[in-house]
């Protein structure tokens, strides 16, 4: 019993030979632009499930969704209005305008040049958010009078005074990682009595927030107690907030371009590869090979090719010659005539065949009409029937010794 075919199966094969017959340079480019997608799809998927996902991340990084990024800080920001930007490398002061709003929040790498650039953008009127134990430095370089930094730390802190920072909160909860011993200069907002958590001030034109735990704004505590109602009054009405980003250790390239030389060498490397083992499989390969052997076309395609290309010459005369030829050469053969016999004994020779008065005239006459053209025709047929023109091969012998026998009257008489 024979098995029946699957349709599955056959589906596959149909989508194989449609693949197969695309040319070798096509099925190249589809592979590579299909390998680049999925290659791109991957790093990006990459890029947004793990960056700054584990504990190992910069501390208080707007690219950082572990416990102590600020992820959800920009977030929030977004939702309500702002805009947003991760600054890579080193912060410039043309790259800040006075609308913005800097946030450097437990900074490891801020250098002088950066300390400079946040200074005139706060004297210009921007704002700046800093805090953590690595920004004492960068706030001494715009206040006269910074604050001091204790590692003592206040779990609930609870407004002071009646900075605008403040206004309408009750309490923000942090994780007790540091405190201002000493306002100096500058104005306590949120503290506990005894520890101040956040203080301000204003600058020239501008306004700064000293937090000295930057831990109610990151991810872990920004939805805990009015974290996040001081995280956006901290922020400015409306402003655009920078987070520098390159306090953090993240340089100016990125996806890419952040991959080290060698790595890029290799990379590099390995596509070129790739792309020379396709090219060289499609080589291999080929075009798919045809299910049977192509097959001459009939003779008499050929024949009516060779007859249209006759006809066009307009020249039938010139066009049958060499066909009379060849009848008159098959007849003298078959006769026992040399090839050069006179007219008169290959006319007598066909006459013994029984060939027609207009077959045998065919054989001299220049064909003028298509009637000469059809009698030519025959002729040829008429002298190749039979292996040489003898539908009796018992006459054959009889022809064949017929010259002689002339020959050997008239030398008789």
């Amino acid at each position: 019993m024979a098995a029946r075919p699957r349709a599955g199966r056959a589906a596959v094969t149909t989508r194989t030979g449609s693949w197969r017959r695309l040319h070798p340079v096509v099925r190249v480019v589809i592979v590579l632009v299909a390998l680049v997608i999925v290659v791109n799809v991957a790093l990006s998927l990459l890029d947004s499930s793990t960056r700054g996902a584990d504990d190992t991340a910069p501390r208080s990084s707007s690219l950082s969704t572990g416990r102590d990024g600020l992820a959800a800080y920009a977030g929030l920001l977004r939702r309500n209005g702002h805009d947003t930007e991760a600054r890579r490398g080193h912060v410039t002061q043309t790259a800040l305008a006075t609308a913005d709003t800097l946030v450097v929040l437990d900074p490891v790498g801020f250098d002088h040049d950066e300390e400079l650039a946040a200074r005139r953008l706060v004297a210009r009127g921007g704002r700046l958010l800093a805090g953590g134990a690595g920004a004492t430095r960068l706030l001494a370089a715009v206040l006269a009078d910074p604050p001091a930094w204790s590692a003592a730390g206040v779990r609930n802190a609870m407004p002071v005074g009646g900075a605008r920072e403040v206004a309408g909160l009750r309490s923000v909860r942090t994780a007790g990682e540091g405190s201002w011993s000493e306002s100096g200069s500058t104005t306590p907002a949120l503290g506990d009595g005894s520890r101040v958590l956040a203080t301000v001030a204003n600058v020239g034109r501008g306004r700064v927030v000293a937090l000295a735990d930057p831990s109610p704004l990151q991810n872990r505590l920004l939805g805990s107690a009015d974290n996040a109602g001081f995280g956006l009054a901290a922020a400015g009405d409306g402003r655009t907030v920078v987070f520098a980003e390159g306090a953090h250790g993240y340089g100016e390239a990125s996806g890419l371009g952040a991959i080290p030389g060698r790595w890029q060498a290799a990379l590099v490397g390995l596509t070129l590869a790739a792309l020379l083992g396709l090219v060289a499989a499609g080589r291999r390969l080929g075009p798919p090979e045809e299910a049977t052997r192509p097959l001459p076309p009939p003779r008499r395609e050929y024949v009516d090719a060779v007859a249209v290309s006759l006809a066009r010459t307009n020249q039938p005369a010139q066009a049958l010659g060499p066909l009379q030829a060849a009848a008159r050469a098959r007849l003298a053969q078959r006769a026992g005539l040399p090839p050069t016999a006179p007219e008169e004994q290959l006319r007598a020779a066909a006459a013994r065949l029984g060939w027609s008065t207009s077959e045998v005239d065919a054989l001299f006459a220049p064909a003028r009409t298509p009637g000469d053209v059809v009698a030519a025709g025959s002729a040829l047929a008429h002298a190749n029937r039979g292996d040489g023109g003898f539908a009796n091969r018992a006459a054959e012998p009889e022809l064949a010794t017929a010259p002689k026998r002339a020959n050997e009257g008239g030398m008789r008489t």
